[in-house]
């Protein structure tokens, strides 16, 4: 009687999971979020199947012990692609209403995704006068203190090249949105750079891609508060076909033609040196999209 409960229960939980994928539908840049909901649903099925299978077959009911441990097993086993959801923003820990938890695989509040009109109403208006107030003492990358300075959100970006070009992507979703910019995207909690950024590469254009060289770090203070930390790889090595995706447009372009007038600003100071062999570390404040100041560092590969 009790696991026939519970049986019950677990109809509901699964159509449940399933309404939420349908909602998932309608919000923005929610690819890796719906995707999540399908692996719960998944799991959430094969519990059922293993309840009902037990009743069926009138074995004995700690069975579902068994099973129970099985499916948790398999959600720690997939726990990267079943558990992308967060309730707080990546970028600046305000809490996260419910569409932006359920939606926006990057987990950022209104006002962290460039949103003007949310990001007033969603933030709070201590912390809109702080970032205002803030601002000036940004400006000027020779005041930040880089050596106590910690970023509130840790990126990735890729760029791969054949035959004298380079693959960059039209980013259609997030922070950027509306720039040229090479695949990439936050890095979570619980992969390392590198493999944050196959995985993003993969996702925004369908390319799988390895072999990754680490070619420089760059550190950006916002104007508003908010503080990058971004690693930048090259590679040469790839396999699959190139597709459009819900976050982006891929496309090659000769490294001749690299359109910096459409990407953010900074990208024209490092990239063709970073072409040309030489590492980097690069210091930049940004004024929403309108970068204020900057300071590079070079060094040749040795």
């Amino acid at each position: 009687m009790f696991l026939s409960t519970i049986n019950r229960y677990i109809t509901w939980a699964l159509i449940a999971i399933l309404a939420l994928n349908l909602a998932q539908r309608r919000l923005p840049n929610s690819h890796k979020k719906r995707l999540a909901t399908i692996y719960l649903a998944a799991l959430v099925l094969f519990f059922q199947l293993a309840i009902t299978t037990i009743l069926d077959r009138e074995w004995n009911h700690h069975l579902a012990w068994l099973a129970l441990l099985a499916t948790l097993g398999l959600l720690y086993l997939f726990r990267k692609r079943a558990l992308p959801f967060r309730f707080s923003c990546s970028a600046c820990e305000r809490r996260l209403t419910f569409n932006e938890i359920i939606g926006g695989d990057e987990n950022l509040c209104a006002g962290c995704r460039g949103d003007e009109e949310e990001g007033k109403e969603g933030a709070p208006k201590d912390a809109l006068v702080d970032d205002a107030e803030n601002a000036a003492a940004v400006m000027d990358v020779a005041l930040i203190d880089w050596e106590s300075w910690e970023p509130t959100d840790i990126c990735v970006i890729t760029f791969l090249f054949a035959d004298d070009k380079v693959l960059l992507i039209d980013k259609k979703t997030g922070l950027g949105k509306g720039l040229v910019n090479a695949p990439g995207g936050h890095v979570e909690p619980y992969e390392t750079a590198e493999e944050a950024a196959m995985r993003e590469f993969v996702e925004e254009t369908g390319i799988t891609v390895d072999e990754l060289s680490l070619r420089g770090m760059l550190y950006f203070q916002f104007a508003d508060g908010m503080r990058q930390k971004g690693y930048v790889f090259f590679t040469t090595s790839y396999a699959g076909e190139m597709q459009e995706t819900e976050e982006a447009r891929p496309f090659w372009v000769p490294i001749a033609d690299i359109p910096y007038d459409k990407m953010w600003e900074d990208d024209q100071y490092w990239l063709p040196k970073a072409i040309a062999g030489e590492r980097f570390t690069g210091h930049f404040s940004f004024d929403k999209e309108r970068m204020v100041d900057k300071d590079i560092i070079f060094e040749e590969e040795a």
